[in-house]
């Protein structure tokens, strides 16, 4: 029986809090038909460098399989190359990118860890899917490990335009290790355009098929578009259920009185919470007859928080909101209200709930699924209104969101205005349009078509073999365009 493998950097274990989406749709297809989820224990081992064999837990059909790493090497790994050096890059960063070979190295060392530890552990019949930038080099890894199977890798991020991916002294490396996946999904055409254009500049337009079926000799990479979603039912109940609780209607009096305006973000750069801030402070500067009138909430959890960038930006915004609140509190108001800490999943969609208006605006993301939840999460007979940035994922599928460019503070100061002016006809129009569009493309879609395309590509190696026994492939591998 075919078995869903999925590798990850960290792996939600069983009692643990799951917030994420990726977590929820990836145990919904696990448990569909059983599987194997592999990653990093979220431990270090001090000092130590063995390769003990990773710790196993069964629990409701699903086999979770983790790894602990030493401390000095995740460190380079994660905090190093990971973020400090792709997390940029693939967002397009270049003033924040930085290379040290010697974190690429702890990189690509974790990599073959994972692959020597979860070789073990597979199955004939498996499917792999391999998730996000941290992985990038496992699949390469595990076809070094003798690994023959179905492998598809899913960028969880944006992909940069060649010009950009050229400034990583690696990146032939890694683009050629892409080349050992079976499938390669992106969250927006766009990426994928740039991920075959990078392509044709490294191994020239003969790399890239216009046809979709096998060429024989060789093993082809296909791409596609896979959008993850929410699950939109599960956030709406979970959304009227806390909204409507006692301490949820205390916690939210004075949003009663006031319009609420909210964002959820981690505390990145890349979220353009900078410019959010100062559009908003633009926005009371410019339209005084909402001061005291509207309130805005601004969660942005820590992450990452040893690596300094992120040290910086939560200082400036500290500063930022203190200079907006002294100019404009009054003793009964508060205009931004900033805390920088994780709030259970159901209040965070109860607070999305209750607001007028979602500040969506980052600089550059893959998707964003807190643009989603917010859609999902509104009442449908009075909904808020959602503010969403152009350079966000999320906008090819919602464009009945208010579309800005998140470096355009008067600009994304106009909207806001616009949404909390926004009359309840069109309010409901724009809701009930994206509502159908989530639904479109659910998380359950998501996975059940990625999942979809690793079978089909199982069945191509199949047919390959069959009519080329003696294997015999190309390098690079011809693309699918």
């Amino acid at each position: 029986m075919t078995r869903l493998v999925n590798v990850s950097n960290r792996v939600a274990l069983p009692g643990a809090r799951s917030d994420g989406g990726l977590a929820v749709g990836l145990l919904a297809a696990m448990h569909r038909s059983g599987g194997l989820w592999f990653g990093w224990s979220g431990r270090t081992n001090e000092g130590r460098d063995d390769e003990a064999a990773p710790e196993i837990i069964e629990r409701n059909n699903v086999t979770y399989a983790t790894l602990d790493l030493p401390e000095t090497l995740f460190d380079a790994y994660y905090n190093g190359f990971a973020n400090g050096t792709l997390w940029p890059l693939l967002h397009s960063f270049l003033d924040r990118f930085q290379y040290r070979a010697a974190e690429y190295q702890a990189y690509a060392d974790v990599n073959a860890r994972f692959a020597r530890a979860l070789t073990p552990l597979l199955h004939k019949q498996d499917l792999i899917w391999v998730h996000d930038y941290h992985l990038i080099t496992l699949g390469s890894e595990l076809r070094r490990q003798g690994v023959a199977g179905p492998i598809g890798f899913f960028l969880h991020v944006p992909f940069p335009h060649y010009e950009v991916l050229r400034a990583l002294p690696s990146y032939r490396t890694l683009m050629s290790a892409l080349l050992s996946y079976d499938v390669l999904g992106f969250q927006t055409e766009l990426d994928r355009h740039s991920f075959l254009s990078s392509a044709r500049a490294l191994w020239g337009e003969g790399c890239v098929s216009p046809s979709p079926g096998p060429q024989a000799p060789g093993r082809r990479v296909y791409t596609g578009v896979f959008p993850i979603g929410v699950d939109v039912e599960a956030v709406s109940r979970a959304a009227g259920r806390s909204a409507a609780s006692r301490q949820m209607r205390e916690m939210t009096q004075d949003f009663q009185r006031r319009k609420l305006v909210i964002g959820v973000d981690r505390l990145d750069y890349s979220k353009g919470l900078l410019e959010r801030f100062e559009a908003y402070q633009h926005f009371l500067e410019s339209f005084p007859q909402y001061q005291g009138g509207v309130s805005y909430l601004q969660i942005a959890p820590l992450g990452r928080q040893s690596v300094e960038a992120y040290t910086r930006i939560r200082a400036t915004l500290e500063q930022r909101a203190g200079r907006t609140n002294g100019r404009f509190a009054s003793v009964d108001w508060t205009p931004i209200r900033y805390l920088n800490r994780n709030f259970p999943h159901a209040t965070l969609m109860a607070l999305l709930r209750t607001a007028r208006v979602c500040l969506v605006t980052p600089l550059r993301d893959g998707m964003n699924l807190v643009a989603k939840e917010f859609v999902a999460a509104q009442d449908p007979k009075d909904p808020g209104v959602l503010v969403l940035s152009d350079r966000a994922g999320a906008a090819c599928e919602l464009g009945d969101a208010l579309l800005v460019n998140p470096y355009d503070t008067q600009g994304i100061a106009g909207a806001l205005k616009t949404a909390l002016d926004m009359p309840l006809a069109e309010r409901r129009m724009r809701h009930e349009r994206m509502l159908t569009a989530l639904r479109e493309h659910d998380l359950h879609q998501w996975s059940e078509s990625f999942t979809a395309a690793l079978r089909a590509a199982g069945r191509r190696q199949r047919m390959t073999r069959n009519e080329d026994p003696a294997g015999v492939y190309v390098t690079p591998r011809p693309l699918n365009g």
